[in-house]
């Protein structure tokens, strides 16, 4: 084509929100004045809250794979996009009808597709070399924060997915307003959003024999992660218009999108996308940590605020040396 087609391809694993924020994106761009189609490729998700551009429900049926060749539901999964990897021409195809919409393309919840499989990344690189400039928003589950050991897999399979798809790629935590469903977080969110200084994860693990038996495979993954230093979040609330226009603009930017003509802008709004104006790290986070996060101290009756007084926060982990500074006060930094 020799217009690109910009658009978004969601991954992450099952549940963790994709064809909700497929939804709410959908929605969003829609209000602010910009075509969208949507292009569901999950063969297992024929119920979908959105209206599908283009389905992969009319090439190929899960339930019919999984009849047909006794196969269960991730080898029937596997069977689908290899044989849309056969018969991509029907996908592009469709796309070409489509070509003057921005693409939001939700995708199977299998994560083997994007670690191991090389059908998605076939699929992929294909859809880039047909024109399309994607950018890969990879759903992570915001609860996996409350568990050391959870969350050190959820980087390490993010990283997985980076370097496996080979996309510009845009990390989220999505459900953020149920960030503390499972417990109290060990460090400020930022730390979390971040993903720096890992290694803090490893004091704050629990101290059972099973989860102590894996210290050591603990921190070589942390290392991992650190060294290649490319893991970090974007935390989203569907519900937030804020939140929802910090992930557009973080991904406008990763696809190229922001640089395009097709939307009217002037240079303060381009500028603010390509950039992040107003990105102060204290006000990344502010939001999510008010709303949604529990700021008594433990064993203390949940304080009330009048809008005049200062709101009073607990002391919090930052997940670096400044937490020793309460500890050891002859500490310097």
């Amino acid at each position: 084509m020799s217009t690109p087609v910009f658009g978004q391809i969601i991954i992450g694993p099952p549940g963790s929100g994709k064809t909700t924020y497929c939804h709410g994106m959908a929605q969003f761009l829609r209000n602010l004045g910009r075509a969208v189609t949507i292009i569901n490729l999950d063969p297992a998700n024929d119920h979908v809250p959105y209206e599908a551009g283009i389905d992969l429900g009319d090439l190929i049926q899960l339930s019919e794979v999984m009849d047909s060749y006794q196969l269960g539901p991730n080898g029937g999964l596997l069977y689908c996009m290899e044989f849309l990897d056969r018969n991509l021409d029907w996908l592009l195809n469709r796309v070409t009808k489509v070509k003057d919409t921005y693409l939001l393309i939700d995708c199977p919840g299998q994560v083997e597709l994007y670690t191991h499989d090389q059908s998605m990344k076939s699929i992929i690189g294909r859809l880039e070399q047909f024109g399309t400039r994607l950018c890969c928003v990879n759903m992570v589950d915001s609860h996996y924060c409350s568990d050391p050991s959870k969350f050190i897999s959820v980087c390490l399979t993010s990283l997985n997915s980076m370097l496996q798809i080979e996309l510009p790629h845009v990390n989220v935590l999505s459900k953020v307003d149920l960030i503390e469903k499972y417990g109290r977080l060990q460090f400020n969110i930022d730390f979390y959003t971040d993903v720096l200084d890992l290694e803090f994860l490893l004091e704050a693990m629990s101290e059972d024999p099973f989860v102590k038996k894996y210290k050591k495979m603990n921190e070589a993954l942390i290392d991992l992660v650190q060294n290649y230093s490319l893991v970090s979040f974007i935390p989203l609330h569907i519900d937030s218009a804020d939140r929802m226009l910090t992930v557009k603009n973080h991904v406008d930017k990763a696809n190229g999108y922001c640089f395009g003509s097709q939307e009217e802008r002037n240079l303060r709004m381009m500028m603010s996308s390509a950039y992040g104006v107003a990105d102060f790290e204290s006000a990344k986070t502010a939001d999510i940590r008010e709303k949604f996060m529990d700021l008594d101290l433990p064993g203390e009756t949940p304080s009330t605020f009048t809008t005049s007084g200062p709101k009073r926060q607990r002391k919090e982990k930052l997940g670096n040396d400044l937490d020793l500074i309460d500890m050891e006060p002859g500490f310097q930094i």
